[in-house]
Formats: C-alpha cells, sequence, structure tokens
C-alpha cells in the first residue's frame, strides 16, 4: 500500500447539524469503520440501530457542565494527534490506553445562526463551541495521518474515496480537508470575534478577524486574467447573498458588483410610499425615479440615460409586476433584482434565457450599520457603513429665497441618489426623478458639467426642445470648494441645491447662490463613495 494511504478503523462523530448523519453513519459501519460519539449525535446513531460507542466510555469520564466538558480529553486528543510512526507517541499511546482515531467528523454549534436570529448574549456564548474547534485543529494538524470532516457536502467525496481506496484516504484529499478546516474555524472565530466587538460597541479592536463560505467560484474578475469567488458572511442583510436566483446564467464578479449597488440604491426608497427604480451601470446609477407602479418608474428612471442603460441592472423596492417586466424585456439587461416577482413577470423576464433574476424576500434597512471592507497593499481599511440618511438630516436654508415645497421634495430625492454615486457626485432631479448625473470626476465642477451635459442629452432622446436641468435642483454629496461648480448648475437651469457645506469658502458660494436667485441648503452630513 502507498505511504500516503491511510486506513480509517475508527471515526469520533460529533455534529451539531444531523443532516445527512444517518446515512453517512451506516456507509461507514459497512465499511467496518468502529463509530465512536457524542450525546445527541450518539443517542442518533444508536437510535438507527448502529453500534456506537459513547466518547463518556472512552474517555472514562461523563460529559459534565452542561456538555461544556466532553471531548477535552487526553483518550480523544491523544488518539487525534499521535504520529502513527513515532515511535515515542506509540509508546505513549500503548503505555496510556490511548487507541487512534483515524476519521474526525465534526460541524460546530450554531453560533452565527444563533447571532442571526437575534437571540440574547447569554445564548450566543452557550452556542460557542470549544470542544469541536479543539478537535478539529488536532485532527487537521495530524492530517498526515487523520482525515477530518467539517462540512456534510464533503461525506460523499470521502466515501468515494474510502471506496475505491479499500477504507483509506489519500493525503490529497486529507490536505483538502485540512485547510478546509482550518478555514473553518478561522471564520467561525472571527464571527465570535466581531459578535463581541458589536456587543462592547468597539469599532477599532486590536485584530479585527474576517471570515466567509464559498457562495460560488466565479468565472474570472474584473477582468478575465483576474481568478475570482464569491463568499458570503454571516452578516444577515438582504441582497446578492441572500437572493434566490430564479433565471439567467451564472451572476459575474462586476454583476455582483453592480447589482449589491442597484439594490442598496433602490432600498433608499420606502415601497409604502412610492415604487421605486435604479438602473445602474458600472456601479453608478444611470437613472433613479420614483412612480406611481414600476413601469412609471422604470421609464422615468431610463429616460434620465437610455443610452448607459443599455447593459444595465435594474433594482426595484416592490415586487415586480408584468407591467414593468414587458418594459424591461424591451432592451438589453443584465440584472433585475427585486424583493419578489409575480408568476406573470417571471414568465415574461423567461423569454430571455440569460437574464438573471434575482429575488431578495425584503428590502435591506439603510439605517442598519454594519462593516464597509477595502483592501489595500497589506491590509484593509474598516468602516461603518454610511447609514445616514437625508430624512433624518435637519436641513438648513442658508440663501436668502427658501426652496419650494416641490423643490424641498426634489432635493431630498437627489441628495438621497448621490449618496450612491460615486465622488464626486452631482444629481440633478426633478420631479423626484433623475434627470442629469455626473460621476467620479477629478474635480466637482468637471462632475457638475457632466451632469448638465447629461441632462441635455436625455432631453434630446426624448425629442424634448430644452434641457431637462431647467428647473431641476442639484445635489452635491460634498461641499462647494468654488462657486464655480455651483455656478455651472446655475447655468444650467437648476433652481436648488443641497450640499453638506462645511468649505472654507461657504460664504462666497451661498452669495453666487443668492446673486442667481438659487435656493440652497445645508445637510451637515457628506457622503463620500469611493
Amino acid at each position: 500500500m502507498p505511504t500516503e494511504l491511510r486506513r480509517v478503523e475508527r471515526a469520533l462523530l460529533s455534529v451539531s447539524d444531523k443532516s445527512g448523519l444517518i446515512e453517512f453513519a451506516q456507509a461507514l459501519h459497512k465499511l467496518g469503520i468502529a463509530l465512536v460519539s457524542t450525546g445527541g449525535t450518539a443517542k442518533a446513531i444508536a437510535g438507527a440501530g448502529l453500534p456506537v460507542t459513547d466518547v463518556s466510555d472512552l474517555t472514562g469520564f461523563p460529559e459534565m457542565m452542561d456538555g461544556r466538558v466532553k471531548t477535552l480529553h487526553p483518550k480523544v486528543h491523544g488518539g487525534l494527534l499521535a504520529i502513527r510512526s513515532h515511535p515515542e507517541h506509540q509508546a505513549s499511546m500503548i503505555g496510556h490506553g490511548i487507541a487512534p482515531i483515524d476519521l474526525l467528523v465534526v460541524n460546530l454549534y450554531p453560533f452565527e445562526a444563533t447571532v442571526a436570529a437575534g437571540k440574547g448574549y447569554d445564548d450566543c456564548i452557550e452556542n460557542i463551541d470549544i470542544g469541536g474547534p479543539a478537535m478539529i485543529r488536532a485532527a487537521a494538524k495530524n492530517h498526515h495521518d487523520v482525515t477530518v470532516v467539517v462540512d456534510a457536502s464533503d461525506y460523499a467525496a470521502l466515501l468515494g474515496e474510502l471506496e475505491a481506496q479499500k477504507g483509506a484516504t489519500t493525503l490529497t484529499l486529507r490536505r483538502k480537508l485540512a485547510q478546509k478546516a482550518y478555514a473553518r474555524t478561522a471564520a467561525y472565530d472571527s464571527a465570535i470575534s466581531n459578535w463581541f466587538a458589536s456587543e462592547l460597541a468597539e469599532t477599532s479592536p486590536a485584530y479585527r478577524a474576517l471570515g466567509g463560505s464559498l457562495a460560488e467560484t466565479l468565472r474570472y474578475g474584473e477582468n478575465p486574467h483576474q481568478w475570482a469567488a464569491f463568499y458570503r458572511t454571516p452578516e444577515q442583510r438582504p441582497g446578492v447573498s441572500t437572493a434566490r436566483q430564479v433565471q439567467g446564467k451564472q451572476l459575474s464578479y462586476n454583476n455582483i458588483n453592480d447589482t449589491d449597488a442597484a439594490f442598496e440604491c433602490v432600498a433608499e426608497f420606502d415601497p409604502a410610499i412610492s415604487a421605486a427604480c435604479a438602473i445602474i451601470k458600472h456601479a453608478n446609477p444611470c437613472g433613479v425615479a420614483t412612480g406611481a407602479d414600476l413601469a412609471e418608474a422604470y421609464a422615468r428612471a431610463l429616460a434620465c440615460d437610455p443610452v448607459s442603460a443599455f447593459g444595465g441592472i435594474i433594482a426595484f423596492n416592490r415586487t415586480l409586476d408584468a407591467a414593468a417586466a414587458r418594459e424591461i424585456v424591451k432592451i438589453l439587461t443584465e440584472v433585475i433584482i427585486a424583493p419578489d416577482a409575480s408568476e406573470e413577470a417571471i414568465a415574461i423576464i423567461a423569454a430571455k434565457k440569460n437574464l438573471r433574476l434575482l429575488l431578495t424576500g425584503s428590502l435591506p434597512d439603510v439605517r442598519a450599520g454594519g462593516l464597509a471592507l477595502r483592501t489595500v497593499a497589506g491590509g484593509f481599511l474598516a468602516q461603518a457603513r454610511d447609514n445616514a440618511v437625508v430624512d433624518d438630516m435637519e436641513l438648513k436654508v442658508v440663501t436668502k429665497r427658501a426652496p419650494s415645497e416641490a423643490e424641498l421634495a426634489d432635493l431630498r430625492f437627489a441628495f438621497r441618489v448621490a449618496k450612491h454615486v460615486k465622488s464626486n457626485a452631482i444629481v440633478y432631479a426633478k420631479d423626484l426623478a433623475t434627470v442629469g448625473i455626473g460621476a467620479g470626476q477629478m474635480s466637482r465642477v468637471d462632475s457638475s458639467r457632466i451632469a448638465a451635459w447629461k441632462a441635455g442629452e436625455a432631453a434630446k432622446a426624448a425629442g424634448l426642445p430644452e434641457t431637462l436641468a431647467k428647473g431641476a435642483v442639484v445635489a452635491s454629496d460634498a461641499f462647494f470648494p468654488f462657486a464655480d461648480g455651483l455656478l455651472a448648475a446655475a447655468e444650467a437651469g437648476a433652481t436648488a441645491v443641497i450640499q453638506p457645506g462645511g468649505s472654507m469658502r461657504d460664504d462666497e458660494v451661498i452669495k453666487a447662490a443668492n446673486d442667481a436667485g438659487l435656493a440652497m441648503v445645508f445637510t451637515g452630513h457628506r457622503h463620500f463613495r469611493h
């Protein structure tokens, strides 16, 4: 027998999630593998009529302290850690009556699920597994001799190898499973440490651990020469990571990024107040609007920039209906994401086999906290999610003319959208719809000019004689450092402006607004999005 093969003669099984357990244990028994188990796992195996040794019989100690102490014993860890070819290890095993454990099957207490369910502090603490991670790490360290399984999805592959290798496993499989085992305990510990940080309101802990589970391997990253994968974190925030894909081809890296941006943007609009649609291209909105229904909201969003919308991502804040679906399929669209969809809408979308349809069940809470992360060379940046909402801000009128009620509604709308536009961001809006968006420019005045130009192009596309910027309002994600950006908006025909304020030249900008007859309000909140 090749030296890399290790026969499995005894297995220790201790699982919280018992999915597939009995079938798996039956298969191990048929292969002649002796079974050792703990607590509820042992009861389930014995209940299926299979011979099983309780771990307390193995150790000579009963489970105690409400199950907190059961596997933390030399007869367990010695059986996992002993190097089979090491004479001193073998002598210790013989001298202390320690039998080898060749296969460890453990999945951990459901800590992440307990937190996600909103359980109390004490419940979360009790669902922190101690013995499980200790055994997993021991088995994974000694993977030259021991096979470790932490995921029920690996049962089939393991059984296939045991059957093919006549009851043995290969070093290749053991290494692969060991890597997964350490990744699982690392993700588990990261969930615990981040939960503790949240409970303590500790925003900058000395060590910040990150963990996630593989959702899918992607075809490639932003570009074809980059590998990519999509991971889910313990945070249960409605969106791409929680969505059910009804149809369409696999999402790409860029699809996922853009769809997340679209859904976060449209979630700013309360579905109980109005239907809303956000159309995204390259993580920037190219059109956002509200309407009496989704079809109207979509048409108004599309009118902002029908050229850029081609091949874009569409997000809705309400259940997708047939009327909106019929309009969407008239042009090329990559992804639609919505809380739900009617059967008729799903049938209409089905005619476009490559069009992805994602249903999330609900909208994310835009006021909820959470981590926002970005990698840099040699590290990563962590910050709180931008959960500031314009409805919660006290708007300060700084010009001689105060905005009208209609202007004020549009100003709030525009600032809500500007939060989701790459900086420097300028958003023109009228009647609760964007009419021109300038994004990601190095100077704010350039963003302002581009937004005005976009408004003119939108008017041409609609066959209108004058720019859509005329009579519109303008939102800026950050203060105007000079009056030039504001003057560009005035020249385009805007009547009111919303911005954070806070520039050293605020007085100069306010004077320019007064001279141009503009109304202007300050929010006191900046929405940089780099």
